[in-house]
């Protein structure tokens, strides 16, 4: 990810304690402290830059755990992780990136890729075990490959970076919506609007969060854009939000550890995410 406009203004651990509503029954609950180890089992593996051995151990991991997961080629011998839930086209997607940046050496990434891989996961195995409402949307969960550029020169980020999600969208055209995980779990969270993401997603977001009682953590103001895996999307006309903290004074250094981020950021933010793909699944 790379900052275009300063900013404006593993665990068993299963999910229990079924709810219903009137389009669909829930049977799980966004289980913070499943989704923090998820989290601290990516940093043990440490550095996981794209095409990395480690990187690849990874993606087997997450092919695992995600319904239907499969691999998808990127170009340059990368790969997305994709799993998918049945349902009306075209499909609602929630995506995050596994692979960390490769410079500095030793960088492991708690926040900056493990975060919202671990939320992505988590939010996917509460979903597969949802009774879906009748009409429901299909949803596709995709870890994409070589979100970062190779090296240290971001300068023309869009060519080098977003490698994963600019694949996915050359093969996979039309989407609903898109929402992605980047930066959800730090200390102090708070995430505004990020400029170029859709209003109306944006607002629904808002909704699910307040609704969870995590409305806290999305204040109601706009934050600078950025280039970032949901700018592939957007430049298709897919509605699309970024979920990603700006006040990160971490980012592509080496403290970006497990002292950078927390299980209450993560539970917070994966509440409102949860509700709000029940939401969009339902065609709320």
């Amino acid at each position: 990810m790379r900052r275009l406009i300063a900013a404006v203004a593993v665990a068993a651990l299963a999910g229990c304690g079924a709810t219903s509503s009137a389009t669909t029954t829930r049977v799980g609950r966004f289980d913070g402290a499943r989704a923090f180890g998820l989290l601290k089992l990516q940093v043990d593996l440490g550095p996981r830059p794209a095409g990395s051995a480690t990187s690849r151990a990874l993606a087997a991991m997450i092919k695992a755990r995600l319904p239907n997961g499969h691999y998808e080629a990127v170009p340059g011998g990368l790969r997305n992780v994709v799993g998918s839930l049945p349902g009306k086209e075209p499909p609602i997607v929630l995506g995050a990136h596994y692979d960390t940046k490769d410079s500095p050496p030793g960088f492991v990434g708690a926040e900056d890729g493990a975060g919202g891989t671990a939320e992505l996961l988590e939010v996917a195995r509460v979903l597969r075990r949802d009774r879906p409402p009748e009409g429901a949307r299909a949803i596709r969960f995709v870890a994409f490959d070589g979100e970062e550029c190779p090296g240290t020169d971001d300068s023309n980020f869009l060519a080098c970076g977003v490698r994963g999600s600019k694949a996915y969208v050359a093969r996979h055209p039309k989407a609903a919506a898109m929402i992605l995980l980047d930066f959800v779990a730090q200390k102090q969270l708070s995430i505004p609007r990020e400029a170029t993401a859709s209003p109306a997603l944006w607002g629904k977001l808002r909704s699910a969060a307040q609704a969870t009682g995590s409305g806290a953590a999305f204040p109601a103001r706009t934050q600078g854009g950025v280039e970032d895996d949901h700018t592939p999307f957007l430049e298709r006309g897919i509605p699309a939000i970024d979920l990603i903290d700006f006040d990160f004074a971490c980012w592509h250094r080496l403290c970006d550890d497990l002292s950078a981020v927390s299980e209450r950021s993560i539970d917070t933010s994966g509440k409102a995410v949860l509700e709000l793909m029940r939401r969009l699944r339902a065609g709320r």
